[in-house]
């Protein structure tokens, strides 16, 4: 009888404080659900313009279709990207919170943990925030390796002026997935 009684009572003072009961372990499930599709079509994407046109058909269709396959892979209430320590794109800058995971995983892969490996989860500002690494691929390197094509090159400094996204190796942390959402969903 006691513990009902502290069991309606413990109840109150979590409504009482604002906690949220959204379960952060259902949000990870959703978030790493997500990220599948949403590479895949990247990586179909940028297939297909290198079998049609090569690299630099590839360069195009990264920058022109990038952002609307990232548009279409976010399921209302999710938003779904990319970003990393070192961007092509300046769109694509990590805020304060991605920097600071993407320096942790960063620091995890020196260590030696596995880039494929690396992920993590987090509830800021009222939202649920969670980001997987990216592993630099074979197929990534075209663009973003250590010997890039001095003709691809020339495109590149063309479209990203600003480009740091180059001298990956194989294996290396190249960026991440990042996605987020309210933990509270807002009606329309």
């Amino acid at each position: 009888m006691e513990v009902a009684m502290r069991f309606p009572a413990a109840l109150t003072l979590l409504f009482a404080s604002g906690v949220s009961l959204a379960d952060p372990q259902g949000f990870e499930a959703e978030a790493r659900a997500l990220i599948p599709p949403f590479a895949q079509a990247l990586q179909d994407t940028l297939g297909q313009a290198l079998a049609e046109g090569g690299s630099r058909s590839a360069v195009r269709a990264c920058q022109s279709q990038a952002p609307a396959i990232a548009g279409k892979h976010g399921r209302k209430p999710w938003t779904v990207g990319r970003t990393a320590l070192k961007v092509r794109n300046p769109a694509n800058r990590p805020d304060a919170w991605e920097r600071r995971v993407l320096e942790r995983f960063s620091a995890a892969a020196a260590a030696g943990q596995p880039v494929a490996g690396l992920s993590h989860a987090e509830v800021v500002d009222g939202e649920y925030r969670y980001m997987q690494a990216i592993p630099t691929g074979e197929p990534c390197l075209a663009c973003h390796g250590e010997n890039i094509d001095r003709a691809l090159l020339d495109i590149l400094d063309e479209r990203y002026p600003q480009d740091r996204a180059r001298g990956f190796a194989l294996g290396e942390l190249r960026g991440a997935f990042t996605l987020r959402r309210p933990l509270e969903e807002t009606t329309p």
